[in-house]
């Protein structure tokens, strides 16, 4: 994987926060009944994954990567923003400090959760990992939107103009 190909992961993600900006309190809010029940929740636990797999696992960085429910109940959406900026963040220094050693192997047990056992992993399978599981929420999301009676935005990366995905 390229930082290219992450850049548009980032493009894609802004189309579908900036879409969620639009949303009032309580559609960003409601539980829908199915994936992590709101778009407000879904939106946190995308941005978890990176920071519990690459900021914690890979980096070591923290020990405590996922937010708590009282945390997460009070997020807005610039919260949420804040939450991906850092989670860029731990990818840009998995970028940088695994140049040429993606498919070293870590091993480790989780900080997050108690008796996990010892995991062993790449950077780049839980790079890949994130990326997908983020992919895999926003099509929730996008479900969630149309429950609302939105039509989800073109998060897909063949949908960037193309100015953004040949520049960038």
């Amino acid at each position: 994987m390229e930082k290219q190909e992450y850049e548009w992961v980032k493009q894609t993600r802004q189309i579908l926060l900036d879409q969620c900006k639009e949303l009032s309190e309580n559609e960003f809010t409601t539980e829908l009944g199915f994936g992590f029940q709101s778009i407000r929740d879904s939106l946190i636990h995308m941005a978890g994954c990176y920071h519990a797999w690459l900021g914690s696992f890979v980096l070591s960085e923290t020990t405590a990567p996922l937010l708590t429910k009282e945390a997460i109940s009070v997020m807005q959406i610039e919260d949420i923003r804040i939450y991906f900026q850092q989670a860029d963040a731990y990818v840009d220094t998995v970028f940088n400090t695994f140049y040429g050693r993606f498919e070293e192997q870590i091993e480790k047990e989780l900080s997050w959760k108690v008796d996990s056992g010892v995991i062993r992993k790449t950077p780049h399978q839980l790079l890949i990992h994130s990326i997908t599981h983020e992919y895999h929420h926003k099509g929730q999301i996008a479900a969630m939107l149309r429950l609302l009676g939105y039509l989800p935005k073109n998060t897909d990366i063949l949908g960037l103009p193309e100015k953004k995905f040949v520049d960038q």
